[in-house]
């Protein structure tokens, strides 16, 4: 099992950045692939970006796509989400999230453990 915690969240004005930590515990944490996903209130929680075990292969939801990045430092636990650009659309709970499925893959029901998440909050 691994637990997962997330940080970085806050408020931040439109074309800000901001970066995402998720500090892994538990289980070897190169096992897993790892994901964020976000979710707002109302809606599905939706993948934003994957990474896989090596870091080497990564997968961007296309309302991210040159604006966020994903890595994962395996000798500290964690991965990161840096974003740039934000917009108010960007605005949600951010949840880190691993699994150990083969790949990269983007729906949530490959993810077996979670975070608590940490709010994004993008002001006009």
């Amino acid at each position: 099992q691994v637990q997962l915690i997330e940080s970085g969240g806050r408020l931040v004005q439109a074309g800000d950045s901001l970066r995402l930590s998720c500090a892994a515990s538990g289980r070897t944490f190169s096992m897993y692939v790892m994901g964020w996903f976000r979710q707002t209130p109302g809606k599905e929680r939706e993948c934003v970006a994957v990474v896989s075990r090596s870091g080497i292969s990564t997968y961007y939801s296309d309302f991210v796509k040159g604006r966020f990045t994903i890595s994962r430092d395996n000798a500290e636990n964690t991965v990161y989400l840096q974003m740039n650009s934000l917009k108010p659309e960007d605005t949600a709970n951010y949840y880190c999230a691993a699994s150990t499925y083969v790949g990269i893959p983007s729906r949530r029901s490959a993810y077996d453990y979670w975070g608590q998440g940490t709010q994004v909050t993008v002001s006009s």
